[in-house]
């Protein structure tokens, strides 16, 4: 009922910076949170960022200070604005939005690689 798609990713030299989009499609009405993860190759997927439809933001700690969330209700998109690249935030970067009605269910994109190397 939801389709997620994520866009922006690339290669950056370090000290760069990415912006990543997400929109969620379809049977939004009930989207409450979306959210960032990535995941390395050979690494668990692990949480970036998350941001709820009232604007309430969580970021991991290694990520504080240099990426930022956002959201824009209106389209059923979040950002994830990220600056100070290095290479240990080369991950595949994905994008889940969460509904609660009429049943709980989370939705995933398929991923946008980001790439930190110089």
């Amino acid at each position: 009922q939801v389709q997620v798609v994520e866009s922006g990713g690339g290669l950056v030299q370090p000290g760069g910076s990415l912006r990543l989009s997400c929109t969620a499609s379809g049977s939004t009405f009930s989207i409450n949170v979306m959210g960032w993860y990535r995941q390395a190759p050979g690494k668990q997927r692990e949480f970036v960022a998350t941001i709820t439809s009232g604007g309430s933001t969580n970021y991991r700690d290694s990520v504080k200070g240099r990426f930022t969330i956002s959201r824009d209700n209106a389209k059923n998109t979040v950002y994830l604005q990220m600056n100070s690249l290095s290479p240990e935030d080369t991950a595949l970067y994905y994008c889940n939005a969460n509904r609660v009605l009429p049943t709980p269910r989370t939705y995933w994109g398929q991923g946008t690689q980001v790439t930190v190397s110089s």
